[in-house]
């Protein structure tokens, strides 16, 4: 079955400096678009645009594409490429580029689950040409999702990611490790649940009091 997916997800940032102990926020904003071929086949293509204010100062985008293989129910191949810029501070796209760089990324993406909770572990190896010549770095990612909250015909079909770490590392040839990131997308998922939720009591609310009044003009 053919599918195409489009999403777009914006984020909003925030940096302290120190020295003038003010808070500027800046926006990663992100779009993404999937069409699935058949049940083992599938492509996609990203982009990204970010800035160090709020949608002011953007000093990166980025661009990439490429396929997905489902080799088994557990075991998905990606081969992906796309360009990476980056800019000088001070203002929106300033030159020279402090870095100009076209990369390629196969990866294998594993899917185990314990329980009711989803594991999800990303192997991916990238090569990247750039503005300094060119580099390798091996990056791993696990990913753990729990169904939190339930449809009304009492199935989990709303999965929400409730935990979701990443750990990043890079690797030199003398396999030295450089660099290590996390983080977790909890808080929107949350308040999504709550939202919803929340809507829900109003809405029973709602059609409780019309079901009185109407009782008591009977």
């Amino acid at each position: 079955m053919r599918q195409s997916l489009f999403s777009i997800i914006v984020f909003v940032l925030f940096s302290n400096t120190i020295v003038s102990q003010t808070i500027d926020f800046g926006s990663w904003n992100i779009l993404n678009v999937k069409y699935s071929l058949n049940d083992k086949t599938s492509f996609f293509g990203e982009g990204q645009l970010r800035s160090l204010k709020f949608y002011d100062n953007f000093h990166y985008y980025e661009y990439k594409g490429g396929i997905n293989y489902k080799v088994y129910k557990n075991v998905k191949l990606t081969i992906g490429a796309g360009s990476y810029q980056t800019y000088k501070e001070g203002g929106n796209f300033v030159l020279p580029k402090n870095n100009d760089e076209f990369r390629i990324w196969p990866q294998v993406i594993l899917f185990q689950s314990i329980g009711s909770l989803k594991v999800e572990q990303r192997y991916r190896a990238e090569l990247r040409w750039t503005s300094n010549g060119y580099r390798n770095r091996f990056r791993y990612r696990v990913g753990v999702s729990y169904p939190f909250g339930t449809e009304r015909n009492e199935t989990n079909t709303n999965h929400t990611k409730l935990v979701q770490a990443m750990n990043c590392f890079s690797l030199t040839k003398n396999l030295i490790l450089k660099e290590t990131g996390c983080y977790l997308p909890l808080i929107i998922n949350l308040l999504k649940q709550l939202l919803y939720r929340l809507v829900t009591y109003i809405n029973s609310i709602i059609k409780l009091t019309m079901r009185r009044d109407v009782i008591l003009l009977w």
